[in-house]
């Protein structure tokens, strides 16, 4: 018998993970085992951050975004304004992977809600969330999902064109002309803006018709460059790289054909964003422009591990670990593009995800982490990166409080003890590469809390990451957690990182010594860190 069973054999306060706790509120996960239900909000906030994409290990992607749905809608119904204000919240914060959860509740609140709600949802939620015409017209196509076009609706998206400036709007509607079978025509069509002058109506035309505007609009002079980089679609390379180096041309205008020449990358350089550049680091290695000793590695290198850079272009760090994942593998997931990592970048990449979170100064907190590294938290992708299961991303999260921390111990688990010991100097791609080799086996939750008993380790917080699809053990993990006080005279707290956006949790809400927090949300670390200050 596993001597961790034995510590709770003939206890009257150990129950089953199969079985209900007496006297407490719990639920039956999908694994079959008893937790506790995730509230309405922190449900909406799982959904908002992690996406449903890839489903989990019990749910297919459909049914989890389904769940979600309902949940969103009920939370919509409640409280619609709270539920615009959160999502406004989450998305200037940087704090989610992706916008498109984001977005789709947006627009759910723009068709579900009351009309205070879809005013605050079509106007300042529109304009703060929906900050780039790729926004945008993804909007547009999640909103037909719950509403028609009215009146309401056609206002709010006169005004996103209307208030933005006649530059920045030409550089929008420039740079992403297509998303999710909608244009920024047929928006026209549907929502017809209003021009006040006669600058933003040759820009409106070139919308509507593909006008070309005269010289005599100095703001749109990046259409007047699309023109003739569309003429000298079959120029030398050296041509294709001057037109883009003096215009400021993006790269999503750009012939696909220049985007083979090193010239032209060199050239867009200067001007790449943080997201575009991070995205095309393989692009960039596969045509020369980043080698070992080239001349634009150290520089990029620079871009990548700024930090203000980082905060200013809200990079997520699930962004970061996509990029460095796909990077160090030298072909991408989908195609056949093969490159040679350079390994300054695989380094800076690294660096850069740690710089991606928010810095958190060390809580003096004596620490054990605790990784669920069952089979449920091999499936599924993180905000729909494929690869990033739960379990990886579990690990590559731990590692940021490895880093911070002075006192601090990891664990892995399932239904037994994984060894899995993380160093302070170890790589991401390192923990990632040994997560990804792991068995799958059952989920026993109460393990860290065991583990620290049968020790006798002295914790102050207890950090596990999991699904909560936990069933496997003899005891609860807040029963195991109230037993740790007991026997240690420690007041213990436990925080549960929710890897999935299932509705689950086996931390008790009507225990004040733990705390449910989103995984990969960025304000995590400091969450945790003042939960652990907390007298």
């Amino acid at each position: 018998m596993n001597m961790l069973a034995r510590i709770f054999q003939g206890r009257t306060s150990g129950t089953l993970q199969t079985q209900r706790q007496p006297g407490r509120a719990q639920v039956r996960n999908d694994a079959r085992g008893f937790v506790y239900e995730l509230d309405r909000w922190a449900r909406v906030d799982r959904f908002l951050i992690l996406g449903s994409e890839g489903g989990t290990y019990y749910a297919t992607e459909k049914r989890l975004t389904q769940e979600n749905a309902v949940n969103l809608v009920a939370a919509i119904r409640e409280d619609g304004k709270r539920v615009v204000a959160r999502v406004v919240a989450l998305s200037e914060g940087g704090r989610a992977p992706r916008v498109q959860p984001a977005i789709f509740a947006l627009a759910a609140c723009a068709g579900f809600g009351d009309e205070e709600t879809r005013r605050y949802a079509l106007t300042e939620g529109l304009r703060r969330v929906c900050r780039t015409g790729s926004h945008l017209l993804t909007f547009c196509s999640y909103i037909e999902q719950f509403r028609g076009w009215g009146r309401g609706l056609r206002k709010g998206l006169r005004g996103w064109y209307e208030a933005k400036p006649v530059r920045e709007l030409a550089y929008q509607v420039l740079k992403y002309q297509n998303r999710e079978g909608f244009t920024h025509r047929d928006v026209f069509r549907l929502a017809h803006p209003l021009a006040a002058d006669a600058e933003r109506a040759a820009l409106y035309a070139w919308i509507v018709k593909g006008d070309v505007p005269g010289d005599e609009h100095a703001a749109l002079a990046l259409l007047r460059a699309h023109a003739t980089a569309k003429a000298a679609a079959d120029a030398d390379a050296l041509t294709c790289a001057e037109i883009v180096r003096t215009s400021g041309l993006p790269r999503e205008a750009l012939p696909s054909a220049w985007l083979k020449e090193p010239r032209v990358w060199e050239a867009l350089l200067p001007t790449l964003p943080m997201t575009a550049l991070i995205r095309n680091l393989a692009t960039l290695t596969r045509v020369g422009v980043l080698t070992p000793k080239g001349e634009y590695t150290d520089s990029i290198v620079a871009r990548i591990t700024d930090r203000e850079a980082l905060r200013k272009a809200r990079i997520h760090p699930i962004a970061v670990l996509a990029a460095l994942t796909t990077y160090k593998a030298g072909r991408g997931a989908r195609g056949t593009g093969q490159w040679t990592p350079v390994s300054a970048v695989v380094d800076a990449l690294d660096a850069a995800f740690a710089l991606a979170f928010e810095n958190v100064e060390p809580t003096g907190a004596r620490t054990l982490i605790g990784l669920d590294v069952s089979g449920s938290m091999s499936c599924g992708a993180i905000a729909g990166v494929p690869g990033l299961t739960p379990r990886v991303g579990a690990a590559a999260m731990a590692l940021t409080a490895v880093r911070t921390e002075k006192d601090v111990h990891v664990m892995a688990f399932s239904e037994g003890f994984v060894p899995f010991a993380i160093g302070k100097d170890e790589s991401v791609a390192s923990v990632v590469e040994r997560t990804e080799a792991l068995p799958f086996m059952g989920t026993d939750c109460a393990l860290p809390m065991l583990y620290a008993i049968e020790k006798r380790l002295a914790v102050d917080l207890f950090i596990v990451f999991t699904d909560s699809e936990t069933w496997a053990g003899t005891v609860h993990a807040d029963e195991a957690l109230r037993r740790y006080r007991e026997q240690s005279g420690i007041p213990a707290k436990l925080v549960v990182v929710g890897m999935t956006s299932n509705g689950f949790t086996i931390a008790d809400p009507n225990d004040a010594g733990m705390l449910d927090v989103v995984g990969f949300d960025t304000a995590a670390p400091a969450l945790i860190a003042d939960f652990a200050r907390m007298a």
